[in-house]
């Protein structure tokens, strides 16, 4: 039996990597006769530019908190596909996870994500594919453009203090030191939400609460980032704007001021194309089963997830799917098989049971 493992990660738990490769480990200590083809996805979130093909670059760069880090993306020179680029991972840099115990929802910036852009672009990259999810920002993208020299500015002609908060007094980028060639380069933005830059479905009344804010600081970011939009000319309503805290805005202010359009800015499901580029479609077809999965597993995840894009994909192929998740919160369409880890504190150990039951009832099939 042919068996694809191709789950998300289960967030601040298990890579994707690791998950795939547990359960594999558990399905193969009851069946070792299994033919198991691992293979990792993700949804624009944490994971995504490791998903690509490239030599993976390490550098200093700051966090949202504006701290001394490291962080890492993925370069591709151009051998295999034609094209250099770069695949970076906003929350690389600039994650949710490395502020979690002091959340920076006003004043946290991108800032380090451009110091990342900036040296992609340094080696020659044509186009930069950005991976939105996971961020512990709310500025509109704004610190990525200080790092590609194009601060924001007030009316005074007087630059902005970092973060979201001080948007509210945005008026336009300085570009007498304009990242020319970032400016001018092919963007790819991966997301897998379709909530506009504000309102109340945007990217602070919808995210805000994730990344520490307040009622209040929900209102004055909301106002931030629909000045950003104003000032820019950029349409707030546009679907996928509110991902990574408005990220959307800046690269497309940036993109325009270069080209006069925003052709050049291309924000896209990132379920499918990371699903595309590791040639999903063609690997299912050779399977018998299909396992995916994910940290909780509920109406949402068949909304643009790793996990639906997987089922639908699937089902489409007229292939048997499982999905293993931390905790079903809702149940997955009949014809999936639901398996929900075991309470433990050991993840490792928790998924490589839930892979030898997996094994198991295969087997005794």
């Amino acid at each position: 039996m042919n068996i694809i493992i191709a789950p998300d990660s289960f967030k601040s738990t298990a890579s994707a990597p690791e998950v795939a490769r547990h359960l594999a480990t558990g399905i193969q200590r009851v069946w070792p006769e299994a033919q198991i083809t691992v293979v990792p996805l993700a949804d624009g979130g944490e994971g995504t530019a490791a998903c690509f093909d490239g030599v993976t670059i390490t550098l200093p760069t700051t966090d949202a908190a504006g701290r001394l880090t490291e962080a890492s993306y993925v370069f591709d020179d151009g051998t295999t596909s034609g094209l250099t680029q770069a695949f970076i991972d906003v929350a690389a840099a600039s994650g949710l996870p490395a502020v979690a115990d002091n959340p920076v929802p006003l004043t946290g910036d991108t800032y380090g994500t451009g110091v990342l852009i900036a040296d992609a672009i340094a080696n020659g990259a044509q186009r930069i594919t950005l991976g939105l999810g996971g961020t512990a920002t709310i500025d509109g993208g704004t610190g990525i453009l200080v790092a590609l020299g194009a601060p924001a500015m007030n009316a005074a002609g007087h630059p902005l203090r970092q973060g979201g908060a001080a948007l509210v007094d945005f008026d336009h980028f300085d570009t007498a030191q304009l990242n020319i060639p970032a400016a001018a380069a092919e963007w790819v933005l991966l997301t897998d939400v379709s909530a506009p830059a504000t309102g109340p479905q945007g990217a602070a009344a919808v995210f805000g609460p994730q990344k520490g804010a307040s009622e209040t600081d929900v209102e004055l970011l909301d106002r931030a980032l629909a000045t950003l939009c104003e000032k820019t000319g950029v349409d707030p309503h546009q679907p996928g704007f509110g991902a990574a805290g408005g990220l959307p805005i800046a690269i497309t202010a940036l993109s325009t001021i270069v080209h006069g359009t925003a052709d050049h800015v291309h924000i896209l499901p990132g379920a499918d194309i990371v699903a595309e580029s590791v040639g999903l479609d063609a690997l299912i077809a050779d399977a018998d089963v299909v396992i995916t999965g994910e940290g909780s597993f509920d109406h949402q995840s068949l909304l643009g997830k790793v996990t639906g894009m997987v089922l639908s994909r699937a089902q489409r192929a007229g292939k048997r799917a499982i999905v293993v998740a931390g905790a079903l919160q809702d149940k997955p369409p009949a014809e999936v098989l639901g398996i929900e880890l075991i309470n433990d504190p050991d993840v490792e150990k928790q998924l490589v049971e839930a892979g030898e039951r997996i094994g198991a009832a295969l087997k005794a099939q």
